[in-house]
């Protein structure tokens, strides 16, 4: 009865945090565009799948993934093997990667934009193989107590160096490949056996060492994807020739041979696209269960429990993408294109601020970890408030990257006075809020946000004649993720200025002797 009382109020939860989408939706829709949209029985539907979608997510986050998560950390820091920890990042962060849906769709939007220029495979390998090394990167800083904003600033300042050489093609795609590593699963994950480690380890605060690991995950693969650009832009011509031919070729010949195939039946289509999210999530489970089983050599404790949060974790992901296919997408596009049909760009930057705040609102990774950062801050945040700033983050860096697209800026002066900014407000943020702060820019961008954003960006570039969709229908999704790390440590610095202001005013504490 419990938890069904529990199950309930994380209902009603999700249905709060839906709110946003639904109020921006029917707003543009009533008084901007001024029509009913299509199919409205089965948009609503879809949000409500969505809802269900969010709950059984979150409660098989809370039996599940957070508990194997921080269990494999202490069993890891009592065993005192380092290279089997960093063994275990590396795995973990690759796994995680490699079968991450948005990153295939990114990727293979790559390869047909720049036909058959950038590859794929490689764009998809070079992105694992980044984020398990620095999750490796991530989980040895932990362990030695380092201080992150040293790893971030002088990680981003490589990242803007190397925007400044790197071809224009290349580098909204490259921040974008950044941007979609960290997915609704990989998140709470991976910050769970950072938040694990810390507590394990005597002298760490969970806050300060604890997050910090989804950070460089985003940061790092900016780096790498940029330096494949550079690579295949500066030498790799005959190449993209040749793979651009094959390309084409492979196209025309599945139009030409490939006869059209009846649409599947329903409850066949909803098997397929389940047997697809146990894929995605497979690799995952696997490296757990070797690391477990095979390393450690320990049962999984509550293993029950564990399974059912992973079952409710697998339904509710795919309850969620299932109802986004029926309600949000579907109303999202149509609304993008009757939006730029208007001709006039203001209700263009209206939606895109209103559009970035409601779906980040209703981001599942980003609930999850505002409750998390809520308990290991004790008192000095709040879940609410930080889910409020990050999405007004949001909602700001993809008005402002909806404006480069609309006016033909280059990406790359944008790019890097945002970075500029992050550093600098890195070295003026109390040390406690700058993991987290970076973390949260990267559970911006998960199920919710980059498919809406990725196909607003190359919609935008599609319609507006003279822009080139590869260069500047790439790019949304790194504004998406630079300004929430913007307001979140402005809060920060604005609460510390606030607090030393009160110290100073207030009256002298009388002798207590007397």
């Amino acid at each position: 009865m419990d938890s069904l009382k529990a199950f309930w109020h994380i209902l009603l939860h999700s249905f709060k945090n839906l709110l946003p989408i639904i109020a921006v939706v029917a707003f543009f829709q009533a008084v901007i565009i001024r029509q009913v949209p299509d199919d409205l029985g089965m948009i609503l539907f879809g949000l409500g799948v969505v809802v269900l979608g969010v709950a059984l997510f979150l409660q098989g986050l809370e039996m599940g993934i957070f508990p194997i998560g921080k269990n494999l950390s202490n069993a890891f820091a009592k065993k005192g093997s380092l290279l089997l920890l960093l063994t275990f990042g590396f795995c973990l962060g690759f796994a995680a990667v490699v079968a991450e849906p948005a990153l295939i769709a990114v990727a293979d939007q790559a390869q047909q934009i720049s036909e058959g220029r950038v590859s794929a495979t490689v764009l998809r390998l070079i992105v694992a193989l980044s984020v398990g090394a620095v999750v490796a990167l991530g989980i040895m800083r932990i362990v030695f107590g380092h201080p992150i904003h040293w790893y971030l600033i002088s990680g981003y300042v490589l990242v803007v160096m190397i925007t400044f050489f790197a071809p224009a093609e290349i580098v909204g795609l490259a921040y974008d490949s950044g941007g979609v590593t960290t997915n609704i699963v990989t998140v709470p994950l991976i910050a769970a056996l950072g938040i694990g480690l810390a507590a394990s380890i005597k002298g760490r605060s969970t806050l300060s060492d604890g997050f910090g690991l989804v950070a460089l995950a985003v940061m790092v693969p900016m780096i790498t994807v940029q330096l494949y650009g550079v690579l295949v832009y500066s030498f790799g011509e005959a190449d993209a020739q040749l793979a651009g031919t094959m390309l084409n070729a492979s196209h025309a010949s599945a139009a030409v041979e490939t006869p059209a195939a009846a649409p599947p039946a329903f409850w066949l289509s909803m098997v397929l696209d389940l047997l697809k999210m146990l894929r995605d999530v497979a690799p995952i489970i696997l490296v757990i269960l070797f690391f477990q089983y095979v390393v450690i050599r320990r049962p999984i404790a509550h293993l029950a429990k564990v399974i059912v949060g992973f079952v409710l974790v697998i339904l509710g992901l795919y309850a969620f993408v299932v109802g986004l296919k029926l309600g949000l997408f579907p109303i999202g596009r149509s609304m993008a294109e009757q939006l730029v049909a208007l001709d006039y760009h203001g209700y263009l930057y209206l939606f895109a601020f209103a559009i970035g705040f409601g779906t980040t609102m209703a981001e599942p990774a980003l609930i999850a970890i505002g409750q998390k950062a809520q308990e290991a801050a004790r008192g000095r945040l709040s879940g609410t408030v930080i889910r409020l700033l990050v999405a007004v983050g949001v909602a700001i860096g993809i008005t402002i990257g909806v404006h480069r697209i609309i006016t033909g800026d280059s990406i790359h002066f944008y790019i890097m006075a945002g970075y500029t900014l992050v550093i600098l407000l890195t070295w003026l943020a109390p040390s406690y809020i700058i993991a987290l702060a970076f973390d949260l820019g990267g559970v911006t961008t998960s199920e919710v946000t980059v498919p809406l954003v990725t196909a607003l960006g190359i919609g935008l570039a599609t319609h507006i004649e003279g822009r080139n969709v590869l260069i500047d229908g790439f790019g949304l999704i790194a504004f998406a993720s630079i300004f929430p790390i913007v307001t979140v440590m402005l809060y920060a610095i604005f609460i510390e200025l606030g607090t030393r202001l009160q110290r100073k005013r207030a009256p002298p504490e009388p002798n207590a002797s007397r």
